[in-house]
């Protein structure tokens, strides 16, 4: 499966099987979470047969249902952070599609128990996205159409076009989709937040990037 086909075909998933996750793709997902690190200045660990984040009481909102592995994703407070969040744990999220894996991202209805991960000074945990193998692969939301998602003073060109298309299949808190991009000068875009009472516009915005460049092509634009 190419990252092209997990933009697809991935939707969030709240209910899990107890089928283990194999050791070569844990292998492959720690050292993914390594580069991204690395690269972000975050802090990304991988909580492997661990039930209680997900479990009953007031964490049942959300119908989540024997999730017992997650990504934990932490980093410092801030806007910046927050996209990058977004932006880095959406690679994450793909490649885990890419590997027969299933996912969501969870913002509040979790748990944090002390001992499974760790923190550096300044950093916080921004959320959690559940992984594992679902018992059904997850349905697509009702889309919007794309005209409403994008500002152009001419017929943007097809890169632009098949970016969209690719930031319309992002995830987003409560499926708000509060974002807007903007074609500048021939090849620049500008993406930008909308007002949300839900919150998570920042590391909403950072996962339809990424989802962006991935349809659009890096090679195509420069972020204005």
């Amino acid at each position: 499966m190419t990252i092209q086909d997990a933009i697809r075909t991935r939707h969030s998933v709240r209910k899990y099987t107890d089928k283990p996750i194999e050791t070569a793709k844990v292998a492959t997902l720690r050292v993914e979470i390594d580069r991204l690190n690395a690269e972000s200045g975050l802090n990304f660990q991988l909580v492997l047969d661990e039930p209680k984040c997900f479990s009953s009481g007031m964490w049942k909102y959300g119908q989540f249902s024997r999730v017992k592995n997650y990504f934990v994703m932490a980093g410092p407070k801030g806007k910046e952070a927050e996209e990058k969040v977004g932006y880095y744990g959406e690679k994450l999220v793909l490649l885990a599609q890419t590997l027969g894996l299933n996912t969501c991202w969870v913002g509040l209805t979790y748990k944090k128990i002390p001992g499974t991960y760790t923190l550096r000074d300044g950093d916080i945990v921004h959320c959690v996205i559940a992984l594992g193998y679902g018992t059904i692969p997850g349905v697509q939301h009702p889309m919007k159409p794309v005209e409403q998602f994008y500002e152009s003073d001419s017929v943007p060109p097809e890169w632009f076009r098949a970016g969209m298309e690719a930031a319309m299949l992002a995830p987003t808190a409560v499926n708000q989709q509060k974002f807007k991009f903007i074609l500048l000068d021939g090849n620049k875009v500008e993406a930008k937040t909308l007002f949300s009472m839900a919150g998570y516009t920042n590391i909403d915005l950072g996962i339809v990037k990424c989802h962006f460049e991935i349809g659009a092509g890096k090679e195509n634009f420069t972020w204005a």
